[in-house]
C-alpha cells in the first residue's frame, strides 16, 4: 500500500491518509477480507508517524471499513451495502525518492538584505549551550509543570533587572508578559483591547503587525511620520485608538522621534480613555555615538504606554521568545482576559534565557554586537563612496540599527532593481515593500540591512550592486573610454 501524501494541502495527515485508504475500498481496490499491513508496517512504508496511521485506522474501524481480529491484525470489511462515491479521480504513484517540499528553506543569496536577518556567527553558541544543558541537568521539576501565562518568574525577574539597566523603565515583574513572538503579543493586546478599537500604524513600517491585526479582525490606519517622526497631527485627524510606534529606532527610515513629539504623543493618548501607545522598542540596543532618549514608558504618568521588544535580533531569530511590559492598570484586564491562556515559549528556553540575561551574556553580546555593526557600517559606507554608484546615490544613515537606505538615481523601477538584483545572487528590499500609502512611497531606496554581511564580500556585494544599474555600467565605459 503506497500513497502520496504530499497533495494533501491542509488536511492532517491521519484524515488525508483514512480518506485514501477508504477511497480503494469502495471502489474495489482493496476488497473484502484484505489483510491491511501493521500500523508499524505501513508507518515505515509512508515514512510517516505510527500515531498517524494508528489514527487513521482507528476512524475506518468505527465507521465499518475495516475490523481488527486479535493476534491477526486489520482485515477489510464487506461494504456492499454501502454507496460508493462517485470519485472520478485516479490515485498518482508516489515516488519515494522525491523530497518533501515543506523542507524547503529560503533560497541562498551571495548577500541578502532582509530585515530580518542577522549574523548567526556572532551568536555565543557555546555559552548558551552550556546553559541550557545546566537548565536540563538540574532536574527543576519547574520544567515540567505548565509555564504560567505570563512567563516564567526568574525570566520576568530578569527582564526588569535588565530594563532598568539598560533603558531605565522600572517595573515589576508581574507586570511583564512572555510569548513566542512580537505579532502573538499584539495578537493578544488586540484581543484584550478588543476588535471595536482602531489601530494605528507608522507609515512606512511593520506590515507583518497590519496583516496581523486586519486577520484578527481590527480596522488599521496608516498615519505618516516625517523627520520629526510620527506626524501627530495626522494621527489626530483619525480614528485611531491604539498607536503602535518605533520612537528610538523607526524603520525602514532610521529615524528617531524628537522630544517634541514624544510629548505630542503622549498628550494625544491622555485625551481619550480608549486611547493607548504600543511602543515597540525593536532594534533600539544597537544605538552608536548616542545617548538613549527617555521611552515613552518612563514619560507616561497614567498608565497609557504598552512597551514591547523581542530578543530575535539581540540573540537569533529561532528564539522566538519576546515580551511586553504592560502599566499596572491594564495588568488586571489582561489577567482577566487572557489568564486562561498558557505561554507560549517553553520552560527550557526561559530558564536559560534568565540565566543568560542574569550572568551578563546579554550586555556582553550586545555590545560585541555594536562594534561589529559599526565596523560593518563604516567599511560598508567607504565601499560605496569608493565605487560608481558614488555618482548616482545618497546614502542616508542614522546613528541607530542595522540597515542605511540608498537613494538610486536610477531609470529602473523597484520591481526591476528587485529582480535584476536576484540575477547577481542579491536579495534587495525596497523602501516602497514598507510603504502603505502612495502618499509615503518613494522609488528607487534600497534597504540595506548589513548586519548579516560578512566584511570579505563588502566590496564584491557593491561591486553586484553596480551591475545591476545601467548607470553605473555607463559610467564605468565612459570612464574607460576617457581613459583611451
Amino acid at each position: 500500500m503506497f500513497y502520496d501524501l504530499s497533495q494533501r494541502g491542509s488536511t492532517p495527515k491521519y484524515l488525508y491518509l483514512y480518506q485514501l485508504i477508504r477511497h480503494d475500498i469502495l471502489t474495489g481496490r482493496l476488497s473484502s477480507g484484505t489483510h491491511l499491513p501493521s500500523k508499524r508496517t505501513l508507518s515505515k512504508e509512508l515514512g510517516i508517524g505510527i500515531i498517524t496511521v494508528a489514527n487513521a485506522y482507528d476512524l475506518l474501524q468505527s465507521e465499518g471499513y475495516i475490523v481488527s481480529m486479535e493476534r491477526k491484525g486489520f482485515f477489510v470489511q464487506n461494504i456492499s451495502t454501502l454507496q460508493k462515491p462517485n470519485i472520478n479521480y485516479s490515485q498518482p504513484s508516489i515516488n519515494l525518492d522525491e523530497q518533501d517540499s515543506s523542507a524547503d528553506f529560503e533560497p541562498e543569496y551571495f548577500v541578502d538584505t532582509k530585515a530580518n536577518r542577522i549574523s548567526l556567527d556572532l551568536f555565543p553558541k557555546n555559552t548558551w549551550n552550556q546553559l541550557m544543558r545546566k537548565t536540563l541537568s538540574q532536574g527543576n521539576e519547574q520544567l515540567y509543570r505548565t509555564v504560567p501565562y505570563n512567563g516564567l518568574f526568574s525570566l520576568r525577574l530578569a527582564i526588569a533587572n535588565y530594563l532598568q539597566s539598560s533603558v531605565g523603565i522600572y517595573c515589576n515583574p508581574s507586570q511583564i508578559v512572555i510569548g513566542a513572538g512580537t505579532e502573538y503579543l499584539f495578537n493578544r493586546l488586540a484581543l484584550m483591547l478588543g476588535r471595536t478599537c482602531v489601530f494605528g500604524f507608522e507609515d512606512p513600517g511593520n506590515k507583518n503587525l497590519i496583516n496581523t491585526c486586519t486577520r484578527f479582525g481590527c480596522e488599521c490606519r496608516s498615519i505618516p511620520v516625517d523627520y520629526g517622526g510620527l506626524i501627530v497631527d495626522s494621527l489626530e485627524k483619525s480614528e485611531v485608538d491604539v498607536m503602535h510606534v518605533s520612537p528610538d529606532n523607526h524603520f525602514p527610515t532610521g529615524i528617531r522621534m524628537s522630544a517634541s513629539r514624544r510629548n505630542e504623543l503622549i498628550n494625544w493618548a491622555y485625551r481619550g480613555y480608549k486611547r493607548f501607545i504600543i511602543e515597540d522598542g525593536y532594534d533600539s540596543e544597537f544605538l552608536y555615538n548616542v545617548h538613549n532618549s527617555p521611552t515613552l514608558y518612563t514619560m507616561d504618568t497614567a498608565g497609557k504606554v504598552i512597551y514591547i521588544n523581542t530578543f530575535s535580533k539581540t540573540m537569533v531569530p529561532a528564539l522566538r521568545i519576546s515580551y511586553m511590559v504592560l502599566p499596572a492598570s491594564l495588568m488586571k484586564l489582561y489577567k482577566d482576559a487572557m489568564g486562561f491562556y498558557s505561554c507560549t515559549v517553553s520552560s527550557f528556553e526561559q530558564y536559560t534565557l534568565a540565566q543568560f540575561i542574569s550572568q551578563g551574556h546579554l550586555n556582553s553580546h550586545i555590545n560585541r554586537l555594536k562594534r561589529h555593526y559599526a565596523g560593518i557600517r563604516k567599511k560598508l559606507v567607504s565601499a560605496i563612496g569608493a565605487s560608481p554608484l558614488n555618482k548616482i546615490s545618497s546614502i542616508y544613515e542614522f546613528d541607530a540599527g542595522t540597515h542605511l537606505l540608498l537613494t538610486v538615481h536610477t531609470e529602473l523601477d523597484d520591481e526591476a532593481i528587485r529582480s535584476a538584483g536576484v540575477q547577481k545572487g542579491l536579495s534587495l528590499q525596497l523602501y516602497s515593500d514598507y510603504c502603505s500609502s502612495e502618499f509615503t512611497k518613494r522609488t528607487g531606496v534600497l534597504v540595506i540591512n548589513y548586519a548579516t554581511i560578512n566584511p570579505e564580500k563588502i566590496v564584491p556585494f557593491i561591486a553586484r550592486l553596480c551591475d545591476v544599474f545601467p548607470e553605473c555600467r555607463r559610467d564605468s565605459q565612459d570612464n574607460f573610454d576617457a581613459a583611451r
